[in-house]
């Protein structure tokens, strides 16, 4: 039997995202985000939800891009300095001693040593409540190649990303492998 939870913001999995932008003097910016996901296949998009109260929000209304860095498990401390400390108080990128560099498609910096990138342009702003999601177009994704597998595409076994339990405020890694999506359910 189920037990009611009540309306909560709980999904599972929810990925860790780190959000790059640029402020309006230029200085590099990244938070991390929970609150987003792909949105749209052609052209290929993604949404990410922030509270206007985070330096982030208004790095992205100014700019009008920004970066979706996938930090592997390795970066699980600085992944979460991220979503600690406001860019606007101190620089994240010193704390941390990880590496800005300027995407050339957006007017955003992608993370040096996370090893799944996405570039982005925002098409959309939406109004939500507490939250705005703003919907970026991806321009491009970028990965390092010790992340990809056969054919190309990204291994997540070697990706290694990070997932977030919302309910309880924590971090985990991916589990194993079970089976080709959009296949295995065809042995019924």
């Amino acid at each position: 039997m189920k037990k009611s939870l009540g309306a909560k913001t709980i999904v599972y999995p929810t990925p860790v995202f780190i959000i790059g932008t640029y402020d309006k003097a230029g200085k590099p910016n990244a938070m991390n985000v929970a609150w987003g996901g792909l949105c749209c296949s052609s052209p290929p998009s993604i949404a990410i939800s922030l509270r206007k109260a985070t330096y982030t929000y208004g790095n992205i209304t100014e700019r009008k891009a920004f970066t979706v860095n996938i930090p592997s498990q390795t970066h699980a401390k600085e992944a979460d300095y991220f979503g600690i400390a406001s860019g606007g108080k101190e620089d994240k990128f010193a704390t941390t001693k990880l590496t800005p560099v300027k995407s050339d498609l957006a007017d955003a910096p992608y993370i040096k040593e996370f090893p799944l990138v996405l570039e982005c342009k925002l098409t959309h702003t939406i109004e939500i409540g507490l939250h705005t999601q703003f919907i970026g177009e991806i321009l491009d994704v970028k990965a390092e190649e010790s992340v990809l597998g056969e054919g190309g595409s990204i291994d997540m076994e070697k990706l290694h990303p990070m997932l977030y339990a919302p309910d309880i405020r924590a971090y985990y890694g991916v589990g194993e492998y079970l089976g080709k999506a959009f296949s295995i359910g065809k042995q019924l």
